[in-house]
């Protein structure tokens, strides 16, 4: 588990969001409140279409609160078995899974960090 991943506030603007996941070459970044509670996970294809909709619309590109996802949002559990959330993770075609107790923002299991495992695992 990552234990500190990179993350963003809901009130950011989309175009702030962007150049965090570029600057930490990252697909996307959990989003939380004032007091790290997990409130949704913005993606860089959410990113996309953001800019594709700012474009079309001939707008600003809005906060990351209108384009995050929110609904229904699959977290782990700090002692969940891993396996188990790498499988969960397949099933629903997710690349990460943020990891939360209490609310709060604890850490994060991405594809990267499982694959790396496997790999040290295996070697």
């Amino acid at each position: 588990m990552l234990t500190n991943p990179v993350k963003v506030k809901a009130t950011d603007n989309v175009l702030e969001a962007m150049q965090v996941i570029i600057d930490n070459r990252i697909s996307g970044v959990c989003v939380v409140d004032d007091q790290n509670n997990l409130v949704g996970i913005l993606s860089e294809l959410d990113c996309l279409r953001a800019a594709l909709s700012a474009v079309y619309n001939e707008g600003n590109i809005g906060a990351v609160s209108e384009y995050m996802a929110s609904d229904n949002l699959v977290v782990a559990h700090p002692n969940e078995d891993i396996v188990d959330v790498a499988q969960d993770m397949l099933l629903k075609n997710k690349r990460r899974r943020p990891v939360v107790e209490d609310g709060k923002l604890v850490g994060q299991i991405t594809c990267r960090q499982l694959l790396k495992a496997v790999k040290k695992f295996r070697s």
